[in-house]
């Protein structure tokens, strides 16, 4: 084949035909020629040769043109091996410049071209480092998955520059996210008005460690409830009457929390009286007791009822064994599931449930698998008869007593179900529910029918205990909500207690003008009160010590005792805040009600109030997240995680929980540093 001179083309966007084209405007010539010579090959066959590596590329094949992109790629993406390897050998200094342009020790840049396309991107390695690190977080993807053949063969495809990482790097990478973003946090936690709530969840492993989740939840300055999770501490002994102790004290110091914890949530069936009186000892010392202490500890919402379903099933555990092994009868075998539906078809039963076996480690799926068994109970009656291997059919009373179970088994899903939204709701939510469950098991257990109350009653006395730990703090939290106040109050315990409702309102009552007036003792100083009139509804009136409805400041230190007594008075000539605000009408209720957009609008109304509410509706009333509330067992803590430092294994759970809350759109503007995370992880190894 002969080939002749190069030619090198004037504009790539030319004309084939050889004819001129005088009224078209003229293109500028392309970057690429700098790197490309043109050589005729044939007739109308023309190639692109690459100047440094000599291979040649399509260009003009008769009429066809093939454009420049392919070219431009050899170059840019570092494909031509040539160019890569001097590019690397040759840094990009002003100084190290020798040639002129095209020379292989310094080939030029591109230039930009403003009318048209997208700048270069720069290869960033560090960048990458972090992304990578982001992906094994957020995906909980095993660090060492940077050294697998296939993950760096992958990645070396799509970027041949890449600097594969090692299990160290990336490990430090990782703890370099975390630190990144827990300053994010810190910075948010600085910024909040209110006090921070925790709750306590334990996890287990094989090696009998214990792991203590600390999650935080509180209303930050725009008045949204915010969770995340703190601290991950392993604990070697956690049956220790002090194991608790040591985590929460490590997660108070290591957020400056000490006197802004308001309460602690736990799942009180991993603890005995002597750890929850160790608990309150610890933190009565370091934070303020609030109504001496009555809000101070929580009990788990959904372990409790976890623990009722459980106790439910467990008490016909016979019965809902035949059921399992009826529906695993049908289910494991495609010509008995065959027979179940043209069965089904010829009864014109209407279910359109389908038959799952359930998950014993979690009650829900029993639950739905009782449901749509009890939906087709005629087709597993009558199935012996078209299929006479099927000998397990449960008895019609059987039957019976599984859909009465069914029935207070729906009322525990239903108020589990509000704890898998993703939104946590604020804490007024859940008064209605926990009485509507209260007054339906009060009433089963009182019913005629012996199998009810024998099945109910042990429920109820558990529920009962519950109810009377918490039904202050959620009672305080519904009288927040301007839609019900106190008349929601008096109008459930009036349902619950008939005639002896008056005591349990009263105590309502009297314990939200308690906290009230420890919200007015707890006082800002007097400066700030003053301008934002703190607590006090002013009047025309003026009194002996104050002008104007300002408080004026004695000499003899006792300023902070006027405040509180201007407060407190319940005189002709002041209302404080809270009795305007439950004399006020009540608001419509509106299914879909912001209750911290309400007292946004009117902190300015009601400063104290507005302080109190921030801090009750953000207390929690479970411990575990969405995806555990139907658990029936401990969350255990897989082999590969307990292989990892106790510092690692904290970042990266906490990291990916930041990451997902989206508490920053980026890792890169913070202050923590790469040289912290690499001597944390060098201290781990």
């Amino acid at each position: 084949m002969e080939i002749v001179d190069p030619i090198t083309p004037t504009d790539i966007y030319e004309p084939l035909c050889l004819e001129a084209q005088p009224n078209k405007r003229r293109r500028k010539k392309s970057i690429v020629w700098e790197h490309f010579t043109l050589e005729t090959v044939g007739p109308g066959c023309t190639r692109a040769c690459c100047k440094l590596c000599k291979k040649s590329f399509a260009y003009i094949s008769g009429s066809k043109l093939a454009g420049t992109s392919h070219l431009k790629r050899h170059i840019s993406l570092g494909i031509c091996p040539v160019f890569r390897q001097r590019n690397l050998q040759v840094p990009d200094t002003p100084g190290s410049r020798t040639g002129g342009p095209g020379t292989a020790t310094d080939p030029p840049k591109k230039r930009q071209r403003v009318s048209q396309g997208a700048a270069r991107i720069t290869f960033d390695q560090d960048r990458c480092n972090r992304e990578i690190a982001k992906m094994v977080i957020l995906h909980e993807y095993p660090l060492h998955i940077v050294e697998h053949s296939g993950f760096s063969d992958f990645v070396r495809s799509l970027q041949p520059q890449f600097s594969m990482l090692s299990f160290d790097t990336v490990q430090g990478e990782c703890v370099d996210v975390y630190l990144k973003e827990k300053q994010n946090l810190l910075n948010l936690l600085s910024g909040i008005h209110g006090n921070v709530s925790l709750t306590l969840d334990l996890w287990t492993s094989n090696q009998t460690l214990g792991y203590v989740f600390l999650t935080g939840h509180f209303i930050d300055a725009d008045w949204n409830l915010q969770r995340r999770i703190l601290n991950v501490v392993t604990v070697p002994s956690p049956e220790s009457d002090y194991a608790f102790n040591q985590a929460v004290m490590a997660c108070l110091s290591d957020w400056h929390l000490e006197g802004r914890m308001f309460t602690l949530t736990v799942d009180q069936s991993l603890s005995n009286e002597t750890v929850i009186g160790n608990l309150r000892g610890l933190l009565s010392v370091r934070n303020p007791f609030m109504l001496n202490g009555q809000l101070l500890i929580g009990n788990c919402y959904a372990r409790v009822l976890s623990r009722l379903a459980q106790d439910a099933l467990g008490a016909m555990r016979e019965t809902i064994q035949k059921i399992r092994d009826s529906v695993k009868y049908v289910k494991t075998s495609e010509s008995h599931e065959d027979k179940f539906i043209e069965l089904k078809q010829q009864l014109q039963v209407p279910s359109s449930k389908n038959l799952l076996v359930d998950d014993q480690t979690m009650w829900n799926t029993t639950y739905h698998m009782l449901v749509a068994a009890c939906e087709l109970k005629e087709v597993f009656s009558c199935l012996d008869t078209v299929d006479p291997d099927y000998k397990i059919a449960p008895s019609m009373e059987e039957w019976k007593q599984v859909e009465t179970l069914c029935t207070y088994l729906k009322h525990l899903f239903d108020a589990a179900l509000i704890l898998t939204d993703l939104r946590y709701p604020a804490t007024n939510t859940f008064f209605h529910e926990v009485s509507k469950i209260h007054i339906e098991l009060t009433h089963a257990a009182m019913s005629e029918d012996p199998f009810v109350s024998n099945l109910i009653r042990p429920l109820q006395e558990k529920f009962d205990k519950y109810w009377k730990d918490c039904y202050l703090v959620l009672a305080i939290a519904v009288v927040l909500d301007p839609r019900f106040k106190m008349k929601l109050v008096e109008f459930n315990f009036n349902k619950m207690y008939d005639e002896h409702a008056e005591p349990w309102i009263r105590a309502v009552n009297d314990s939200v003008h308690e906290l009230f007036l420890e919200y007015i003792a707890q006082a800002l100083p007097l400066p700030a009160l003053e301008e934002g009139n703190e607590g006090v509804i002013k009047t025309e009136t003026s009194q002996d010590g104050f002008q104007e409805g300002n408080l004026v400041s004695t000499v003899d230190g006792l300023s902070d005792f006027e405040i509180y007594i201007n407060e407190i008075t319940s005189s002709q000539h002041m209302k404080s805040e809270l009795d305007q605000y439950l004399e006020e009408s009540l608001l419509p209720r509106e299914h879909e009600f912001d209750i911290l957009g309400w007292w946004k609008l009117n902190k300015l109304k009601y400063p104290t109030l507005s302080r109190m509410a921030s801090d009750i509706l953000s207390i929690p009333v479970c411990t575990v997240g969405p995806d555990s509330v139907f658990d029936t067992e401990l969350r255990k803590m897989d082999n590969y995680r307990n292989s990892l430092g106790p510092m690692t294994l904290e970042a990266l759970i906490c990291a990916k929980d930041w990451l997902q809350c989206g508490l920053s759109p980026s890792t890169t503007n913070t202050t923590a540093t790469p040289e912290i995370s690499k001597a944390i992880v060098k201290m781990e190894v």
